[in-house]
């Protein structure tokens, strides 16, 4: 299905300050129906059924999402393609773009002109000028401590922070994950950077499909390389999850069958998470994007919350929506690949597309449901039949 495209309204001009102001309080009218019509709709979208439980009291996130992570069904959903400052939960789109182009094994001698461009109060997991680190270990630190410092030496690693950003856009498109719009590969605020809930739950079905990202999404703690003095063993030291469903930090109890993914927290995007988690056979995404009720766990308290009337909800709605197959995995009787902001854009000022001719490999692959280390679950897309589901967003 064809619509005409929907600009929903990204981070405004920078403040003056330095950073982008805040996204505005209420959604536009109308967004993209990338998934489904009544996902451009602003406000809460489910269908229940007779017997279906309610929706949880006192949601405050200005966006959300529950889907099946395997048949990608959206069960409910609010505002979700609002356009929004994504936090760290953009190094899910980082990782799932650049990981399979670097050898876990790779080592790299990290250098100061890798690190100088780390943003000012970016979590940090400790990576030092002159040392070693494996891919695997710079991994952990992007994953447990999504630290900046990590995600700039990798991003080194593939290019430069350039051609990571170009690499990422391009990955999003394919997904078609549009709301998206990449300024740095690490989810620091910047002007124009944006996603959605919806984007960002694509991003994970994506990501989870990928060994090694639920082995890293899923590992609680690991040790990361200190510091190498001449003649002595390395020292290294533990790091931890920042994922609270996880680890149960700061007063929160681990969520059952939690597997990942990623948080976020920044001035300007406030509290961002998309989480996977499996009950008997069932597999359901989750992201909640800014609550505004108080506390520091207000983000994971919503999404377990999300998830609890997920699983007990199982038969008992209607889907408003479904989470869309990347446009290499559609075909000509099963809809049309949707257009992206980002190609609108440029092919009115006459240019190329971002990230055009850049495109990441991108294998599609389902695979056997199986437990992985550190917890990760495998997610197997099946595509809906019928109707792709896609429009232009």
């Amino acid at each position: 299905m064809l619509v005409a495209p929907v600009y929903a309204a990204p981070t405004p001009p920078a403040d003056g300050k330095g950073g982008p102001a805040k996204a505005p309080l209420a959604p536009p009218a109308s967004m993209s129906t990338v998934g489904g019509a009544a996902l451009g709709q602003p406000g809460t979208q489910v269908n229940l059924l007779p017997g279906a439980p309610a929706l949880p009291a006192n949601l405050s996130g200005r966006s959300w999402i529950v889907a099946d992570a395997e048949s990608g069904k959206v069960l409910a959903a609010h505002n979700a393609h609002w356009r929004l400052p994504p936090a760290s939960t953009m190094k899910m789109l980082f990782a799932d773009t650049v990981l399979p182009s670097l050898p876990k094994e790779q080592v790299h001698r990290v250098t100061d002109e890798e690190l100088s461009g780390v943003g000012a109060g970016s979590s940090l997991v400790g990576v030092k000028e002159d040392h070693e680190y494996t891919v695997h270990d710079l991994w952990l630190g992007v994953f447990l401590m999504s630290g900046n410092d990590a995600v700039h030496v990798l991003s080194a690693m593939n290019g430069g922070i350039d051609k990571t950003v170009k690499d990422m856009q391009a990955h999003a498109e394919e997904l078609q994950a549009l709301d998206t719009h990449v300024v740095s590969p690490d989810g620091y605020d910047a002007p124009e950077q944006v996603s959605s809930a919806y984007d960002l739950t694509l991003i994970a079905r994506s990501g989870m499909q990928k060994q090694d990202f639920r082995e890293y999404c899923g590992t609680a703690d690991a040790q990361f390389p200190g510091r190498q003095e001449p003649g002595k063993p390395r020292e290294s030291f533990g790091i931890s999850n920042t994922n609270r469903l996880m680890t149960g930090a700061h007063g929160m109890s681990p969520y059952k069958g939690i597997a990942g993914v990623k948080n976020g927290n920044t001035t300007q995007a406030g509290a961002t998470f998309t989480g996977v988690a499996q009950q008997g056979d069932r597999k359901l995404l989750v992201t909640v994007m800014n609550p505004s009720s108080g506390g520091g766990n207000a983000v994971y308290e919503e999404t377990a919350a999300l998830f609890d009337w997920g699983f007990a909800a199982a038969g008992k709605v209607r889907p408003v929506g479904e989470l869309v197959p990347p446009k290499s995995a559609d075909t000509t009787s099963l809809g049309s690949p949707a257009q992206s902001h980002e190609n609108e854009r440029a092919s009115a000022a006459g240019g190329d597309g971002a990230g055009g001719g850049l495109g990441t490999a991108l294998g599609v692959a389902g695979g056997a449901l199986a437990a992985l280390v550190g917890g990760g679950i495998a997610v197997n897309r099946r595509w809906p039949k019928g109707r792709r589901g896609t429009g232009r967003g």
